[in-house]
């Protein structure tokens, strides 16, 4: 007879983050696909009339935040509620927005995708269909807080190409997930 080992823990929430243009959402959807959990695109829980400002070209505050913020804290609940993991894309700029993502679900572990200012603005004016506008990017590098040496995660330059990206971070993910989670990552 088996005897069982010790209950594994849910599976982490990992947030793909970084300013527009880096891959996020590619890198997301790929590596939900991998962990064989949902992929939850942060830009669908903007509610419409932060989606029509951005197409304006009028950058997002703290205010306008606030609901697309609430949206996705709420959905990240109800993942965890449920005893699963996830893979989110999302800005996460701030800190301030992380620890309110992280107090949804705390076994988080973020992947900050970095991009150089000009290949990112290629990268967007190179979209179409997406109402983000290359005039907006500058905004958001303006207020990016990258990682903080507290935060669980990795920090990488989305210029290494996709595969290399999802290597390196399935690789940082298993370990954060071995040791157990939060603060040890």
């Amino acid at each position: 007879m088996e005897t069982p080992g010790p209950a594994r823990p849910d599976p982490a929430v990992v947030v793909v983050m970084g300013v527009s243009g880096t891959g996020k959402s590619t890198v997301g959807r790929l590596l939900a696909a991998r962990r064989g959990v949902p992929f939850l695109e942060g830009d669908d829980f903007h509610p419409a009339a932060n989606i029509a400002r951005m197409r304006a070209g009028h950058p997002l505050d703290d205010a306008a935040r606030e609901p697309w913020l609430a949206a996705l804290t709420q959905a990240l609940r109800e993942v965890v509620r449920a005893g699963g993991g996830a893979v989110v894309s999302c800005s996460a700029l701030k800190r301030a927005y992380r620890d309110r993502l992280r107090g949804a679900a705390p076994r988080m572990w973020f992947l900050h995708l970095t991009l150089d200012r000009a290949v990112a603005r290629a990268r967007v004016a190179g979209r179409a269909g997406h109402f983000m506008p290359v005039r907006l990017l500058e905004s958001q590098y303006e207020v990016l807080e990258p990682l903080g040496a507290d935060e669980d995660g990795l920090t990488v330059d989305a210029r290494e190409g996709t595969d290399s990206v999802l290597r390196r971070a399935e690789e940082a993910l298993a370990d954060f997930e071995a040791l157990g989670g939060p603060g040890r990552g």
